[in-house]
């Protein structure tokens, strides 16, 4: 006879990923002060460049040791990176932040899909239960109004760079047990800031003349938040997968939500209900189930 027990675990790696998604959520309202001083590309070359130079200083005596491998793989996660956060960027220019993270939290459901279609990667139960809800609760706080979603330009663009956020985590777990965590950082922040740079000039995105001391302190804030989160997610998803860690990043339109409601934005009662949803996902992909065969004792009579 087999019995179904449910377990609760949480790795010192996932507790770190959900305190990441506190600091994701705030850095929304962060970057849409930052684009009304700077055009979106600009901004995310500047932030990466920071990023890059602050990892790089700190790790600079085992740069000398980086292989090919870690290029490879700090420039196709750099380019993933480039478009995913030049086109959220670029999104906040005509949308909320509070709508913004709702879209950018559609990685959700695209990472097990693409998982299971180019790395043939079932998901567990439990993961595509947790996504469910997940995403369930995701719809909930899809408009300005807890009930819509109407996808305009600026919706149309963040949601292709969820696309690219999905590839980012993929890629990231395809190596991170492969490779040195600061050297493919130093890579990849570099690679997205000379991405972003080098994309203002066929978009003819106007580059400031000065630099605002406002724009300066988002970004050298931002640029040195990014490098401890992508150094934190190379060592974390050394063991966590990428299914369970997307849905834990999907606490991240809950962090940015409050946030927002801390700066003026209401938060819809149907938007509080998916905001529950999201939670609920995120312990409910935390749970594995074992079975444990239970024996039978027999007695007889003589």
């Amino acid at each position: 006879m087999s019995v179904t027990h449910a377990r609760f675990s949480l790795s010192p790696q996932e507790a770190i990923l959900m305190l990441i998604t506190l600091f994701w959520g705030a850095t929304f309202l962060a970057v849409q002060y930052a684009v009304t001083m700077s055009g979106p590309l600009f901004f995310v070359g500047l932030r990466f460049a920071t990023a890059a130079v602050a990892v790089a200083v700190v790790s600079w005596r085992c740069l000398r040791g980086m292989t090919w491998l870690e290029v490879k793989a700090g420039v196709v996660i750099g380019i993933a990176i480039a478009c995913g956060y030049s086109l959220q960027t670029w999104g906040l220019t005509s949308i909320s932040s509070s709508k913004s993270a709702f879209i950018t939290a559609m990685y959700v459901p695209l990472v097990p899909l693409l998982q299971w279609l180019c790395l043939r990667r079932m998901p567990s139960l439990m993961s595509w239960i947790g996504i469910a809800l997940a995403f369930a609760g995701l719809v909930l706080l899809a408009g300005p109004e807890g009930s819509s979603l109407h996808l305009g330009h600026g919706e149309i663009i963040t949601l292709v760079g969820a696309v690219a956020i999905a590839a980012e985590i993929i890629l990231i777990s395809t190596w991170a047990g492969k490779v040195d965590i600061r050297r493919v950082t130093v890579v990849q922040l570099a690679t997205a800031s000379v991405l972003a740079f080098a994309a203002t000039v066929p978009t003819g995105e106007a580059i400031p003349a000065t630099l605002p001391p406002g724009l300066v302190g988002v970004a050298v804030g931002l640029g040195i938040f990014s490098a401890i989160i992508q150094v934190t997610m190379n060592w974390a998803q050394r063991s966590v997968s990428p299914t369970r860690a997307t849905v834990i990043y999907t606490g991240e339109p809950v962090w940015a939500g409050i946030f927002g409601r801390m700066a003026g934005e209401r938060l819809p009662l149907l938007a509080v209900a998916g905001a529950a949803l999201i939670v609920c996902g995120v312990i409910v992909s935390e749970i594995k189930l074992k079975k444990r065969r239970s024996l039978d004792i027999a007695t007889e009579e003589h």
